[in-house]
């Protein structure tokens, strides 16, 4: 592993081409700055989407039907010459086999991004250096897809994805800059990375490929197979819940797949739902109002 995690970091530095990986919308909202029409916000939208196409992330070919489907939303709330304070919102999804849904996997509201920029600064990403904030917290997010997109296809199939967003962390934690470090509170990027790495988490990424690969991708071919699949990860996740209660990682999953787990067991085959919305409602009390919509 170690030998293929070095082979993506050399990719990183040295290759710069259309992006293998990526299908990923980019946009700025700086409306809360008073300034919403500033130049500065339209070139580094521009920068910051070439940026995140143009890299190539790993060494592996996508087809195009391959790439990931990701978005993020850069909003800005204040702006001061070169200085940023922003927050991140991102969102990804993987295709469902036989059918045209695409389900959420990732949906992290990243809270602590500030940054420094001057206009037409170039956006370059290096492993081994902290040179922007606003490039280490992308590239974060970046291996974060990769990694729990791999994981729903491939048991732990996201663990080296998830050891180079581990780097980032800690080549950044050296900066001033909030997220990086355990002490930057218990939703931080530090956090969130953390969990994924652990063995204490290491179910997750079990219920993760069952949910997705035995659960969702046998949906047009066997329903009530899938339904019980996905309710055995599910299961799985109370596991993971029991042992660390409220956990970033799963609330996270969960902030994701709400409305689609509501939707999965609102229709179609029938199955045992007892034990399932006991589960949701231990795990997920956030989001009763989807838990009270399936139907017994």
């Amino acid at each position: 592993m170690r030998k293929f995690i070095l082979f993506l970091f050399c990719t990183v530095s040295v290759l710069s081409a259309n992006s293998q990986e990526l299908n990923c919308t980019v946009s700025i909202d700086a409306v809360q700055t008073g300034q919403p029409n500033l130049q500065i916000f339209k070139t580094l939208e521009t920068q910051l989407r070439e940026f995140v196409i143009n890299t190539r992330w790993t060494d592996k070919e996508y087809k195009n039907q391959e790439r990931i489907d990701c978005n993020m939303t850069l909003v800005v709330s204040q702006y001061d010459g070169d200085t940023f304070n922003a927050t991140l919102q991102i969102q990804s999804s993987r295709p469902v086999f036989d059918s045209t849904y695409d389900s959420p996997v990732y949906n992290y509201f990243d809270k602590q991004v500030s940054f420094s920029y001057k206009e037409f600064e170039p956006l370059n990403f290096n492993i081994n250096s902290f040179e922007s904030n606003l490039v280490s917290v992308v590239a974060f997010h970046v291996y974060t897809i990769l990694g729990l997109d791999a994981d729903t296809y491939t048991p732990n199939g996201g663990a080296p994805y998830f050891e180079i967003a581990k780097q980032i962390t800690n080549t950044a934690a050296s900066s001033n800059y909030s997220g990086w470090k355990s002490a930057d509170g218990n939703q931080s990027r530090y956090r969130y990375n953390d969990a994924l790495i652990s063995s204490v988490y290491k179910e997750f990424h079990d219920a993760m490929y069952q949910y997705h690969r035995e659960g969702l991708d046998v949906m047009a071919t066997n329903p009530k197979q899938a339904k019980d699949k996905i309710s055995d990860a599910i299961g799985i996740l109370k596991g993971v819940n029991d042992r660390r209660p409220n956990s970033f990682l799963v609330r996270t999953f969960f902030d994701a797949k709400s409305d689609e787990i509501q939707a999965i067991f609102s229709g179609g085959p029938q199955v045992d739902v007892t034990k399932l919305i006991e589960n949701l409602n231990r795990i997920a009390p956030t989001k009763r109002s989807n838990w009270s919509e399936i139907k017994y």
